[in-house]
């Protein structure tokens, strides 16, 4: 590979970004985000790489998931709290299923920007440019909202400094043990609708206390109290990516400051396009959204641009294809990977594909269809002898209603009473939780398929 250097992406073809007015403001705004300390380090990223390495041998799963689109103005500690505590929760439940470790990777501290389906938007007979997210312009529908603004992109910075800080903090100073943790998922299963999933919830008591009579407590042993905990985003606004970018004192090569792990969406993926040129040079894992119209021959060409030395770990397949479509999809992709001998993470994104406008005028997602895509995801990695490596999902702690169903039930007339997503409609915490239970029952599915085949 000829040597790569961080603003290359600005002679391809970009897509998915904004067209900024000021461009002396840009710049003023680039040259201070260069000056800054980036907001994580190259041995996290490195440790990512290794965890994910695990992931696709089958020794490790991935477990992805936050906001559809962080914003500046619902941003506080508890929200962040809320997210990590489920996910936290999840995790357990997802160990428990795997039987092997959860890899934790929040879309957190740096989810801001989002690529649209249209550039502009009309309402009431106004054409206005789309919303972006709060890195880029503002959401009220007004023409000087929408102007994208570049001085966002520092409080975009200092927000996603504030998050890491804090989820630092919450992975290592207690509040991730192992005890408390449980503790708070029987909460859910002591609820009447969710009895279901109570025979699971009292194994991993039973697990638990095993473990405490065994002399494995908290107090005795630090990995019972403590997670490792990542961050994630789509890396769309590459003058914000690049004025992060350093190179690693340790081995010379460029990381990606922004975020542990950053991703090319399904809209970006184009071959010779900016956002593929960007990501091959960084060493942070890369996932890489895989949609239906994706084919086999550019899956090939993506795959040796951004992991020419087919390392274990660097490469993540996000797939999204909708309910009812992954099998049409799914099995084509996973035989181009195995004909090339590709390491890869197969993760399923079982969100993208199945939002749906509801009759009363809301964008939801119905648990059914994420439920339904997850399940084709394992069963057709089974019947391809290959590793289903992960999941990821656009979910929030807060109780929010703007997906429908799960035991909980909510109903389309519900989605009014606490719809807060400024993009998509995301799973609220009794939501991402429940699915956390019926994906572990799959792995558990997945693991004896495994076992029968080697044995």
């Amino acid at each position: 590979m000829t040597e790569w250097h961080k603003s290359d992406w600005r002679n391809k073809p970009r897509v998915q970004m904004p067209e900024y007015m000021d461009e002396a403001q840009l710049s003023a705004v680039e040259a201070k985000l260069a000056q800054y300390p980036p907001l994580v380090f190259a041995g996290e990223a490195r440790s990512l790489k290794s965890e994910l390495a695990a992931v696709s041998r089958g020794e490790a799963f991935l477990l992805q998931g936050g906001d559809c689109a962080e914003s500046f103005s619902e941003f506080s500690a508890d929200l962040i709290r809320d997210t990590f505590k489920v996910m936290l929760q999840m995790a357990m439940v997802l160990t428990y299923g795997a039987k092997v470790p959860v890899v934790k990777v929040g879309r957190m501290a740096g989810q801001f920007a989002k690529p649209r389906s249209a550039p502009t938007e009309i309402k009431d007979g106004i054409e206005l440019p789309s919303y972006r997210g709060d890195i880029i312009n503002d959401l009220p529908f007004t023409s000087d909202a929408r102007i994208p603004n570049p001085q966002k992109m520092l409080q975009a910075y200092t927000q996603s400094a504030a998050t890491l800080n804090l989820l630092r903090a919450f992975s290592k100073g207690g509040f991730a043990d192992i005890h408390q943790v449980h503790a708070w998922t029987l909460g859910f299963t002591d609820r009447e609708e969710a009895d279901q999933y109570r025979d699971m919830a009292g194994r991993i008591s039973d697990a638990l206390d095993f473990m405490q009579a065994a002399g494995l407590t908290s107090e005795t042993n630090s990995e019972l109290s403590t997670v490792d905990f990542y961050t994630s985003h789509e890396a769309l606004l590459l003058e914000y990516e690049e004025a992060l970018t350093r190179v690693d004192s340790t081995t010379g090569k460029w990381l990606a400051g922004s975020g542990h792990m950053i991703w090319i969406g399904d809209r970006t993926r184009q071959l010779d396009g900016a956002h593929v040129q960007f990501c091959q040079g960084v060493q942070n894992p890369i996932g890489l959204k895989c949609g239906p119209t994706t084919t086999e021959e550019d899956l090939k060409v993506l795959m040796n641009k951004l992991n020419p030395e087919n390392e274990a770990g660097r490469l993540t397949l996000i797939a999204r294809f909708g309910a009812g479509k992954v099998s049409d999809n799914l099995p084509r992709l996973i035989r181009t990977v195995q004909a090339e001998g590709a390491n890869v993470v197969w993760s399923c994104d079982p969100m993208h594909g199945n939002v749906i406008k509801s009759p009363s005028g809301y964008k939801t997602r119905p648990f059914d269809a994420i439920l339904s895509e997850v399940q084709d995801f394992f069963a057709i990695h089974r019947a391809e002898g290959t590793i289903p490596g992960g999941v990821h999902f656009e979910m929030t702690g807060k109780d929010v209603t703007e997906c429908t169903g799960g035991v909980r039930a909510v109903t389309d007339e519900d989605l009014s009473s606490r719809y807060h997503t400024a993009c998509d409609p995301r799973l609220n915490a009794s939501q991402a939780l429940e699915l956390a239970f019926l994906v572990a029952e799959e792995l558990g599915q997945s693991a004896q398929t495994r076992q029968a085949a080697a044995g």
